[in-house]
């Protein structure tokens, strides 16, 4: 079965608008395994918008399905990762201030500090996946930095899937065919909706885990949380 991590960054975003604890981030996450999420994703950034440092040490004990951290790889981040002992770090290559995460990693040009980064979260007992576009010939680097996985970033395929759904998986489709010739795991992330997950999940080879946040969470303002998780997990059943 394929994974659905729930990134639960935009409740904290709505949490911090106001101030206080509501909606309580915790609660939620609780809530979301409670539902059939078999993991929860977070993303703190360094100006601590959405998801804080605090709020990733009071989720670690409860978090019982996979603890997913994404980030870019500050010595603060590292730290923070491996100090909360979390079961996923999925390493992308932002900017501090960045508004969300826009491209995968240049794996050639940044080769020796992934390689150094990635050994040090292995070393820690921490499954690393490093953030990538759809472009097998980076793919084919990753084996090299020693990372368990690959996230595919999905944004041009959620952008292209309503004019030509066949067009748009095509190069994921090849990236994916790369990643599972060379033994590397896949997960994918950015823009999945239950529009376009099932056609996604269905097609692509040797899929692991998807991580997806803003569409399910404004998604759940309609449905409700605990049905679109369920809904969400119909997709990746087909």
């Amino acid at each position: 079965m394929i994974h659905l991590s729930v990134n639960i960054n935009k409740i904290a975003t709505l949490r911090n608008a106001r101030g206080g604890n509501v909606p309580d981030v915790q609660k939620f996450a609780i809530d979301c395994e409670r539902y059939g999420a078999l993991g929860i994703t977070v993303h703190p950034r360094p100006d601590q918008r959405h998801i804080t440092f605090r709020d990733v040490e009071l989720l670690r004990p409860i978090v019982k399905t996979e603890f997913n951290i994404e980030g870019y790889p500050t010595q603060q981040f590292i730290e923070l990762v491996i100090t909360n002992k979390a079961d996923q770090v999925t390493l992308v290559p932002d900017k501090p201030g960045q508004l969300t995460s826009d491209h995968g990693w240049d794996i050639k040009n940044n080769m020796d500090e992934l390689k150094r980064i990635i050994a040090l979260f292995k070393k820690n007992g921490v499954r690393t996946s490093i953030f990538v576009d759809p472009d097998p010939e980076i793919i084919k680097l990753a084996p090299e930095t020693g990372t368990d996985r690959i996230e595919l970033y999905t944004e041009s395929y959620a952008r292209l899937y309503p004019e030509n759904k066949e067009l748009a998986i095509k190069p994921y489709i090849n990236a994916a065919e790369t990643a599972v010739a060379l033994g590397i795991g896949i997960n994918a992330g950015h823009d999945l909706s239950l529009e376009n997950l099932q056609y996604f999940a269905k097609n692509i080879p040797g899929l692991l885990e998807v991580s997806i946040g803003h569409a399910l969470i404004s998604e759940a303002l309609y449905y409700g949380i605990e049905n679109t998780i369920q809904l969400y997990n119909r997709q990746l059943k087909g």
